[in-house]
């Protein structure tokens, strides 16, 4: 599936929210330019969008996150109608100041009327829960499930990371399932940008641990999926204080690479998810289980690790040939490591099970 950039992605967002504009103009305003209407549609939308994709007021989101749905939906109407009246407004001074506009009372190019509000209200509506829907279940599978690419099972190459939490057992034993829960919540939250940044989709979450997968060759361009780790793991610890803060102890993972042939399949009547089957993912969760047993933070098998370049700041230890539970074959193993990252054995407090 080809990549869209960040950018890309809001070229997209402008052209669509252009295009209503035009198409309400064309419907209500015929004797007018076709870029007025474009110009109110992305004066009056684009600071709603920022705002639901938190470029805006990003506390101030975070803040009503909080809410309860009932006030965090009245609270985000108040917010709309405040965001769509001042674009609305500068849009209209922009144009009169510009000569675009016909000579009109000053209070008709501040004040939204009311058919305006519902249309631009709509049309982004439509587009903000596309998007929350995109996120929720992730890009790729959103589009792959919009054109039903997986409705018959596809074969196909993807890389493969597991993560796991430490001693998550203990913590919840300690602290309760509540303060456990709120503590992966948090764990998870800080994968999203790097997944993001490098490309890759968050599969599922299983009790304490997170499954992150790529299409192969995505992975292992400019060793995406092995940054992607690494750069969870500098992110943990730059923020340790904040987790000790927050939950007493910082986390500490665990974390296994593999890549191969497996099978793509869309699952599911009332629930539809696409999963993946073969040899491939069960080899990775049972090479997660090395981590433990061969003491290393992160390991990568060594089919995949011949795949693709590491980074300069990533050292590669061959740890041989080992068994894998469940392989009928055995597997050559790699421990990775980063100059960057030094928690792998500090004695500080752990988190997993």
């Amino acid at each position: 599936m080809r990549e869209i950039s960040p950018t890309q992605n809001w070229i997209l967002i402008v052209i669509v929210l252009a295009a209503s504009g035009v198409v309400y103009d064309s419907m209500f305003y015929s004797d007018q330019t076709p870029v007025v209407g474009a110009i109110f549609a992305l004066f009056i939308g684009m600071p709603i969008i920022a705002f639901e994709r938190k470029v805006l007021f990003r506390g101030l989101y975070r803040r009503i996150q909080k809410l309860p749905t009932f006030v965090f939906i009245i609270t985000e109407l108040v917010i709309y109608e405040i965001l769509m009246s001042i674009g609305f407004a500068c849009a209209g001074l922009l144009l009169r100041s510009l000569g675009v506009l016909k000579p009109s009372p000053l209070l008709d190019l501040v004040i939204m009327p009311f058919n305006v509000f519902l249309y631009a209200l709509a049309v982004c509506s439509a587009l903000i829960f596309i998007l929350r829907v995109r996120e929720l279940l992730g890009r790729e599978v959103f589009i792959s499930m919009l054109i039903s690419r997986y409705r018959n099972p596809v074969k196909e190459e993807r890389v493969f990371l597991f993560i796991d939490l430490v001693d998550s057992t203990a913590f919840a034993e300690k602290h309760g399932d509540l303060r456990a829960q709120q503590l992966l919540s948090s764990l998870f939250a800080t994968f999203a940008e790097p997944v993001r940044r490098h490309k890759g989709t968050i599969n599922d979450y299983v009790g304490d641990a997170a499954i992150i997968t790529w299409p192969l060759a995505r992975g292992v361009k400019d060793a995406r999926c092995v940054r992607c780790i690494f750069d969870i793991l500098a992110d943990i610890e730059a923020n340790a204080a904040g987790w000790r803060k927050n939950y007493g102890q910082v986390p500490k993972l665990r974390a296994a690479l593999h890549g191969g042939e497996i099978i793509t399949a869309e699952v599911g009547v009332d629930h539809h998810k696409i999963s993946y089957f073969g040899d491939t993912v069960n080899t990775t969760a049972r090479l997660e289980t090395l981590c433990r047993s061969l003491n290393r933070q992160v390991l990568i098998s060594a089919e995949l690790a011949g795949r693709m370049t590491f980074p300069d700041d990533i050292s590669c230890d061959d740890l041989g040939i080992h068994a894998v539970k469940g392989r009928g074959q055995a597997l050559g193993v790699m421990a990775l490591s980063s100059r960057a990252v030094t928690v792998l054995n500090t004695p500080a407090v752990v988190l997993h099970g």
